[in-house]
């Protein structure tokens, strides 16, 4: 994923968990405020193992996100990682990525 899609600020982060809309699931957690720009902020805690293991499941939230750039509308996405998403592979979290941006309706139409 590009500079120009992450948010890395903590006001940007706290504005999204505060004035978007979430959806949950059991590997990961979709907050969604629409904006004029695309841009994702990942969030993995200490809950989830050691540094490894966390930079291994950010690498896998971002490649799914990059492939999904093209059919997402713009606004802020932020995806909180649960302790499940540790032992989850690539394909599982990409489906997960998938069914919540459909269920909050930030898919474009496919033609």
């Amino acid at each position: 994923m590009q500079q120009e899609y992450r948010i890395r600020k903590n006001g940007q982060f706290r504005y999204v968990y505060r004035k978007g809309r979430h959806v949950s699931g059991p590997l990961l957690r979709l907050h969604y405020i629409q904006a004029r720009r695309l841009q994702c902020g990942i969030s993995v805690s200490r809950q989830v193992g050691n540094a490894v293991v966390r930079n291994r499941t950010k690498r896998r939230i971002r490649e799914s996100f990059r492939l999904m750039i093209p059919r997402l509308k713009p606004g802020y996405y932020v995806f909180t990682a649960n302790q499940a998403a540790a032992a989850a592979d690539y394909q599982a979290i990409a489906l997960q990525m998938r069914q919540q941006a459909i269920c909050l309706g930030v898919l474009k139409e496919e033609v």
